[in-house]
């Protein structure tokens, strides 16, 4: 089969690096791809979220099954015009794609499902928002309601921050993600990632993971897209995972299905838990980032299968194998990042650094420069690793991490705290 994955960063390296190991991967593009991803698979320059580009170039290419890896081409309605065209595709409509690209639709979701989350408020105006957060007390969360590229989301600790977040989404710190805001409980518990498989009838839970939000080590500091994460995620017990697909996956699904909008693709829930108790933070509709990459570390080749059997609504008839091991991914970012950082750094030292099942350097923000890898953006490097336990694959990530020469890089030296 020719595939055709759309994305640009670590998520979708891991992709690509699944869907190479697996037989059934004829000829493999990536657009716009990376450093990394040009290595193993062709790279296109293509706007991603222009759906009638998308289309053109994969008729072109004799392309079988395109995989959306980001959320902005899933919300711009790109898997609506691939189905349009009768191309095979992975991820969900425009429509569906709401439950990630809008946190009140969310809510009403799970209002309507019974799904156990967080009491909220919506708001398009400051001064309620301000009233609600000031009734209400704190610590409190402040979302802009649209996408932010995981950056929308304040834990205030003080009524003065809670009030400086809203004003700040109001005028346009978030651009259009922010015009909305919800405004939540602080749920106690812990946090974990649940991935789902769900072809518009059925579902099939394809792992767990823990991430890093925050920038500084012992979870201090302003919010990432993700430092890094590891899976399984030992909170995310048999009970949970049962509870969170009985009280929250299915009913939201029906939920979907029963607006005519029904969702195919990849659910991915963030879950608080507290005393065995899953309750919904947010709902994305893409794989996580950092948290793809342990899923397809841990997956293999047998990944491809599962997005092709999901693309196709053969869920019903398909399996996860999983091995029983660990896999950990730390993140080296860009000096100064989630604020300003420089581009166009160089970077050493990924040439002798081993490549195979247990090992691999998944680029997100890199491209080449007069035959040098270079940084150009926030998130750089995954440092990704497997091994029978968490401890073994956490030694891997950071023997790797430790021989890469980037002087203008950092990151977190705490990943897998919580599990170990």
């Amino acid at each position: 089969m020719n595939i055709l994955i759309l994305g640009s960063g670590g998520r979708e390296h891991a992709l690509a690096w699944a869907v190479m190991q697996n037989p059934k991967c004829d000829k493999l593009i990536v657009a716009p791809g990376n450093a990394g991803i040009a290595m193993i698979a062709d790279c296109a320059a293509l706007d991603i979220e222009d759906g009638g580009s998308v289309v053109t170039f994969a008729e072109e290419n004799s392309i079988d099954f395109v995989i959306v890896g980001p959320e902005a081409p899933l919300a711009a309605g790109v898997a609506d015009r691939l189905r349009d065209a009768g191309l095979l595709v992975f991820g969900p409509s425009a429509e569906a794609a709401r439950l990630e690209a809008s946190k009140s639709f969310t809510k009403e979701i799970c209002d309507a499902a019974s799904a156990p989350t967080a009491a909220y408020g919506h708001f398009t105006d400051a001064e309620a928002a301000k009233a609600y957060v000031r009734d209400q007390g704190v610590p409190i969360v402040v979302k802009a309601d649209g996408l932010a590229a995981g950056k929308g989301v304040i834990i205030a600790e003080t009524v003065a921050e809670a009030e400086a977040a809203i004003d700040d989404m109001f005028g346009g710190a978030f651009g259009g993600a922010g015009a909305e805001v919800v405004i939540e409980e602080f749920m106690q518990g812990e946090e974990a990632s649940f991935f789902v498989l769900c072809d518009g009838t059925d579902v099939l839970p394809i792992g767990t993971a823990q991430d890093h939000k925050r920038v500084g080590e012992g979870d201090t500091g302003p919010n990432t897209g993700g430092m890094g994460a590891y899976s399984p995620a030992p909170v995310m017990s048999d009970a949970v995972i049962a509870k969170a697909m009985n009280e929250i996956i299915k009913p939201t699904m029906a939920e979907m299905a029963n607006r005519g909008t029904p969702f195919q693709g990849i659910l991915f829930a963030g879950l608080m838990i507290e005393n065995g108790q899953p309750r919904l933070v947010e709902y994305n509709v893409r794989f996580g980032d950092p948290e793809c990459q342990v899923l397809m570390m841990r997956l293999g080749g047998q990944a491809f299968d599962l997005l092709h059997a999901c693309a196709e609504g053969r869920l019903a008839e398909a399996r996860v194998n999983w091995a029983d091991d660990h896999a950990l991914t730390v993140v080296l970012a860009a000096k100064g990042y989630p604020g300003s950082y420089a581009k166009g750094t160089v970077i050493q030292g990924l040439d002798g650094l081993p490549e195979d099942s247990f090992h691999m350097i998944f680029h997100a923000g890199t491209s080449e420069k007069d035959g040098q890898i270079t940084a150009t953006g926030g998130r750089v490097l995954n440092a990704t690793a497997r091994g029978a336990t968490l401890q073994e694959a956490r030694d891997k990530a950071y023997a790797m991490v430790d021989q890469v020469n980037w002087p203008d890089g950092f990151c977190r030296r705490d990943i897998g705290w919580r599990a170990l």
